[in-house]
């Protein structure tokens, strides 16, 4: 039987290793743009440096009647040397609002070398103490001024209590003018007593405890037994808890039936 023939068996050849070649760096292009950017950043830095130029101009805004525009002027002065780019304009603003009166201050540049200055003053809502005065928000922002204004209401109480006087003082005035009538003083002694003064010369002694629940009662009794007396009267005194004591002008001694006050005797 004959055999078959064998095969030349031969070995696989090993796989040849890759090997790794590092990138071709176009160095031209990368010259071309290193140089772009340098470009642009001596272009930026330059445009800056012709922009920031000595401010020359200032143009003040507002309705003055306590603030002069040479108070503004001199809070600017310190930064005019600046130039119109590096200005630091929160910085401009916070000293233009500390000045007495200023209630706030914007300020905003004009191409090519101007500040346009925007002033807002304050409002005077109440006196506080002997010559404090209080903003509609009940903060105190002059603490000694040199004029205040008749007609303002006159508020006062501890350090620290000007919100919470005025905050009092608004609600009750509201409610007074409901029927014809202001609120002209609130005073709030150490003790955390209250004492209310009407337009109409009244006062009424509210005490330290339950103050809205008699401030409330207060309203009740002017509008069902006070309103028709308030000429003859001289304090109301609702410190009491069934009730309220009334002071007549005349002293005349008097009793408000089933209420603890007074009415004219006959």
């Amino acid at each position: 039987m004959a055999r078959r023939p064998q095969r030349n068996r031969r070995k696989p050849k090993a796989k040849a290793r890759k090997r790794w070649q590092l990138p071709t760096i176009n160095w031209g292009l990368l010259a071309n743009i290193s140089l772009l950017a340098v470009f642009c950043v001596f272009t930026y830095f330059g445009t800056l440096w012709l922009m920031d130029r000595p401010i020359n101009s200032v143009r003040i805004e507002g309705r003055f009647e306590r603030v002069t525009a040479l108070q503004v002027e001199a809070a600017l002065t310190p930064y005019l040397d600046e130039g119109f780019l590096s200005l630091n304009i929160g910085e401009v603003q916070r000293a233009v609002a500390r000045l007495p009166w200023v209630e706030r201050a914007s300020i905003r540049r004009s191409w090519p070398a101007a500040l346009n200055v925007s002033v807002v003053e304050e409002r005077a809502a109440a006196r506080w103490g002997e010559n404090g005065l209080l903003n509609v928000y009940g903060e105190l922002f002059v603490q000694e001024a040199k004029h205040v204004p008749a007609e303002l209401p006159h508020l006062s109480g501890p350090d620290g209590a000007q919100l919470q006087v005025a905050k009092r003082f608004f609600d009750l005035d509201a409610r007074l003018q409901q029927r014809g009538l202001n609120a002209v003083a609130l005073h709030l002694d150490a003790r955390g007593s209250w004492e209310l003064g009407l337009s109409n010369g009244i006062r009424v002694r509210l005490g330290a405890v339950d103050v809205d629940d008699r401030a409330a009662r207060f309203f009740v009794a002017l509008d069902r037994v006070l309103e028709p007396l308030t000429e003859q009267i001289n304090y109301v005194d609702m410190r009491y808890t069934n009730g309220f004591a009334v002071g007549w002008k005349d002293n005349a001694r008097m009793r408000l039936s089933g209420a603890g006050g007074t009415l004219p005797n006959g």
